[in-house]
Formats: structure tokens, C-alpha cells, sequence
């Protein structure tokens, strides 16, 4: 029996998806979180959020990501980056599923993935949980009634945690996958919890679709200045290097939190919500997140709290150092009604430097951005991915390679055309380390981070003096108000015992190499201004 508003003519059956139990399409949140409550998924906790754990996955599985490899993607992903599947075995593994599926209730969630009209896709989210589709409904973009009774789905995703593949017949990795097939416009994903996944599918989807129509895809958050849409700015990094934190500034609008794409027209969000790590999340730096954590509907995912009180712990990371929090994008005061903005006149690339080598805020030419664009360094934090217990270095290409279908060069060359059809100062900024590397230094001070960006973004850190960096060759400011000059320079933190700077070069000389090897893929692909900033 079918529940909510559809299009009549748009049903799961007309989708040749039949045969199962209630449907529910497009259910409202206070709606989902009673269903979710009834069968048992969470529990209520302080302000009507909803309190949800994912089981044995509390983060993304990239190993278990597969493409059916066909005609019309035979010569545009990247294969390197990207497992494949036959045709035959997606067809298995649809119909092993949809098997499955028969006699259970489904909730089905018809969304829009991209806040532009003129480049937003229609998706379709079909969830075994009520609190997926609860989730998706505040990550994806949301129709008014009146579009819902004409929705027709571009791409249907279908997440079923319960199903379990079987590598052998499925032609997969293990009994969780997620893959995608562009000839039948469909996700499947199965036998994972980890709501990360639907946003992430969706994601990739746009990374691949949108550089055919010039629309650089980004693994960003975004802001502008107050009353001035033109001023706005982009930031790149990884989970875990502060997108959300420091996007989230009071001082201008958000225009939301992890993907965005870059037209001819401006940035535009791909997204209708948030999803912040909690982790340590402190009222006092991070006041708008903090409330939501306590506002009607958000997913509190993974966090400890007291069976009594509810009172959530964000320093227990017990069941993970990945515990999140999901809500709507209204719920920060601050947030753009548009999610649109102007094209960026900074670009900020977070990096999360688990050796405590470099600066907290470095200036960037044109190349030197294309190459630490391509280049993608950062540190894997605990909890984002399964096996990732301490910060790991590593180099994800165009900050977001696990949702990366084309080759990096793709996206770099967009970003770098962008770049210079419309004009953005570029700034490499470091989240990570000082005073030592991970076990023996301490994390970047937020304050000292915000006090470096907003002198960024309000153009007067530009006016400052500069030194080059002996390793990188960027420029680093020697000066900021609000911040002690020591941080600027990262081999002076590392103290003044003896041995302590031949300790720092140690560990530069190491970052250095692995900049050069890394690089080292993309040198047949780039130009040589680009080749020129190459380092080792």
C-alpha cells in the first residue's frame, strides 16, 4: 500500500520495483522519525533529535564502491581510482535485491541534488530505514508539494542495509557494496548503516555528470560576505580539516557545508543540510553547531549519551571518532536562502598536516593551486574511514578522490580555467599539527585558524608582508593580528631544545619526497607552469 505524495504515474511500481510491503513517498521528518521510533531504529533524545547508531560501520567503505563498466563509461572514469562491475553482475545483484526487498516496508524520498534550477538533477532515494530517508531528506534539496506531484526521478538510489552481496555472484568485493550503473541511472547500496553513503553516492553521480556541462563539481564548503552574494568563498579538504567548522562563520552567510559546483553563473550548493563531526564540538567555537545538536529532527549518529538525561558526550568516542550530526541548513541562523553565491574570489584549501610541517595559512599562484589541488594532501582522521584509528597522511586528488569517477586532470583543468576566466586569490591553509607531529605536537588553535581566514577573506592579509617558504616555495605571511607570530613559522614551534630543528627538517625532508613521488602521475598530464612547481 502506497503512503504520502508521489506523482501517480511515478510509483516504485511503475519502476518495475514491486511486491513490497508499505510505501511510504515523501514523508515529512516528524513523520520519519516516528516510523523510525516505532520500529525500533533510535531513540528520542533532548529537543526531539534523533538518537541513531550504524553498527559495525561508522564510515564510509571506499574499497566496497564499484561502476558497471560499459560502453558509455568504458573511456570516461577513471579505472585506476574506481572498481568495476559487469553489467551481468549489477543485473544480479538488482534482481538478488529486489528480491530481497519483497514484503518490506520502504521509504522513499524524491529530491533534488543541487540548489540551481538550471543544473539540479531529479534523484529518487528508496530506504530500508526510516531515518535514511530522514537523513537524505535534510542532505539533499527538498521540491515543494506542487513539483513532488510531477517528479519524475533522473537516477533512482536504492539502500537496502539488511542485503548482503555475495562477492562471488555479484562480482563485488564483500557483502557491502555500493555501485552505480549510468546505462540503467540507478545506485544500489547494501549491507552498511552508514548514512554517509547516500550523500556520498549522489555526490559522485554529480562529480561525473556535471564537467560535460562545464560545471566544476567540488568537495567544498562555501560562504559569502554578508548582504554581498559576490564575495564568496570556497573551501576544499577532506573529512576531518574543518570545512564545516570553518564555513560556519557568523560573520558571513553560509551557503552550506561539503559539495558545491562552480557554472558560468556563480556556486551553487548541492545540498539542503549539514553533516558536522561532533567530535569534541565546543559551544563556545562552534555555537551554531552546537545548538543543532539539540534542535527537533537532527540525526545525533554515533554519539555516547546518558541513558537518563540524554546528555550526549562529545568526547567519548567509544563507538567512533566519526560520530556525526545531520540537520537541516535553515538550522544555522546564519545560512543562505539561495544557497547560491557569486563566483569565489578566495579559494581555500584545508589540509590536515599530521607531520606539524606546515604553516597554518600559505598564499598560492595560480599553478602552485593546480598542483595542490592535484596533489590532495592531507591526514585521513580517525573514523572517517573503516581501519582509520590516528591521523594517516596521505594524498586524495582534488581533495575528494574517493569521489573522483573521471581522472584528477579533469577537474583541475576546470578549476584552473575558472580560476583564471574569473579571478581568485588562492590560500593553502593547515588544520593539522604545529609544535611537532601527531603524538608529540598539538592541533592548530581554531582561533588562531579563524583570526588567519578572516584576515583572508577580508583582503588585508594579502596587504601584509610575505616570506617564501624554504620547502614548498608559497608565501607565508610573517604577521596577523590576533595570532602569535611563532605559529607562522612551523620550524620555530617545534621549541629550541637542541635537536629540535634538525627534527623539523627531518620531517619536511620526508613531506617533501612524498609530494614529489605522489606528483609524479600527474607530470605527463599538466603544463609546464604547473610542472615548475613540482618540489624535491
Amino acid at each position: 500500500m502506497d503512503h504520502g505524495t508521489v506523482n501517480p504515474s511515478m510509483k516504485l511500481s511503475d519502476q518495475d520495483i514491486n511486491g513490497l510491503g508499505q510505501v511510504y513517498y515523501n514523508s515529512s521528518e516528524d513523520d520519519l522519525i516516528a516510523q523510525a521510533l516505532e520500529r525500533g531504529e533510535g531513540q528520542l533524545g533532548r529537543g526531539d533529535t534523533l538518537l541513531v547508531t550504524t553498527g559495525k560501520f561508522t564510515g564510509r567503505s571506499p574499497k566496497d564502491k564499484h561502476v558497471v563498466r560499459s560502453a558509455t563509461t568504458e573511456d570516461t572514469i577513471w579505472w585506476e581510482n574506481n572498481a568495476e562491475m559487469t553489467p551481468d553482475a549489477f543485473d544480479r545483484l538488482y534482481d538478488d535485491l529486489v528480491v530481497h526487498m519483497g514484503g518490506k516496508d520502504y521509504f522513499v524520498q524524491d529530491l533534488f541534488g543541487g540548489s540551481d534550477p538550471a543544473h539540479r538533477l531529479d534523484v529518487r532515494v528508496v530506504t530500508e530505514l526510516a531515518w535514511h530517508g530522514l537523513f537524505i531528506r535534510h542532505m539533499l534539496r527538498r521540491p515543494e508539494a506542487a513539483e513532488l506531484a510531477g517528479f519524475a526521478p533522473d537516477w533512482t538510489v536504492i539502500n537496502c542495509p539488511s542485503f548482503f552481496a555475495d562477492p562471488e555472484r555479484h562480482g563485488c568485493r564483500s557483502e557491502t557494496v555500493i555501485t552505480m550503473n549510468f546505462d540503467r541511472k540507478m545506485i544500489l547500496i547494501a549491507g552498511t548503516e552508514y548514512a554517509g553513503e547516500n550523500k556520498k553516492s549522489v555526490f559522485t553521480l554529480l562529480n561525473y555528470l556535471l564537467p560535460e556541462q562545464n560545471i566544476m563539481p567540488m568537495h567544498c564548503s562555501a560562504n559569502h560576505a554578508k548582504d554581498n552574494p559576490v564575495d564568496s568563498a570556497v573551501f576544499f579538504g577532506l573529512s576531518g580539516t574543518g570545512k564545516t567548522t570553518l564555513s560556519a562563520d557568523p560573520n558571513r552567510t553560509l551557503i552550506g557545508d561539503d559539495e558545491h559546483g562552480w557554472s558560468d553563473r556563480g556556486i551553487f550548493n548541492f545540498e539542503g543540510g549539514c553533516y558536522a563531526k561532533t567530535i569534541g564540538l565546543n559551544p563556545e567555537a562552534e555555537p551554531e553547531i552546537y545548538a543543532t545538536t539539540q534542535m527537533p529532527g537532527t540525526v545525533i549518529e554515533n554519539m555516547v549519551f546518558d541513558p537518563e538525561t540524554l546528555e550526549l558526550d562529545f568526547n567519548d568516542d567509544s563507538l567512533t571518532a566519526n560520530m556525526r550530526c545531520a540537520y537541516p541548513l535553515h538550522y544555522i541562523s546564519n545560512a543562505s536562502d539561495t544557497a547560491l553565491g557569486g563566483h569565489p574570489k578566495n579559494i581555500i584549501m584545508l589540509t590536515c598536516d599530521a607531520f606539524g610541517v606546515l604553516p597554518p595559512i600559505a598564499r598560492l599562484t595560480p599553478a602552485q593551486a593546480m598542483y595542490h589541488f592535484l596533489s590532495g594532501f592531507t591526514s585521513k582522521v580517525a573514523g572517517t574511514e573503516r581501519g582509520v584509528t590516528e591521523p594517516e597522511p596521505t594524498f586524495s586528488t582534488c581533495f575528494g578522490a574517493p569521489f573522483m569517477p573521471r581522472r584528477p586532470e579533469v577537474y583541475g583543468n576546470l578549476m584552473r580555467a575558472k580560476i583564471a576566466n574569473h579571478g581568485a586569490t588562492c590560500w593553502l591553509v593547515n588544520t593539522g599539527w604545529t609544535g611537532g607531529a601527531y603524538g608529540t605536537g598539538s592541533r592548530m588553535p581554531i582561533k588562531a585558524t579563524r583570526a588567519l581566514l578572516t584576515a583572508a577573506l577580508n583582503g588585508t592579509l594579502v596587504e601584509g608582508q610575505f616570506r617564501k617558504d624554504a620547502n614548498f616555495g608559497f608565501d607565508v605571511p610573517v604577521a596577523c593580528d590576533g595570532v602569535d607570530a611563532v605559529l607562522l613559522n612551523p620550524r620555530d614551534t617545534w621549541g629550541e631544545a637542541a635537536g629540535q630543528a634538525a627534527a623539523y627538517d627531518t620531517q619536511a625532508t620526508k613531506l617533501v619526497n612524498m609530494f614529489a613521488n605522489n606528483f609524479a602521475q600527474y607530470v605527463p598530464f599538466i603544463d609546464d607552469d604547473v610542472k615548475a612547481c613540482a618540489i624535491g
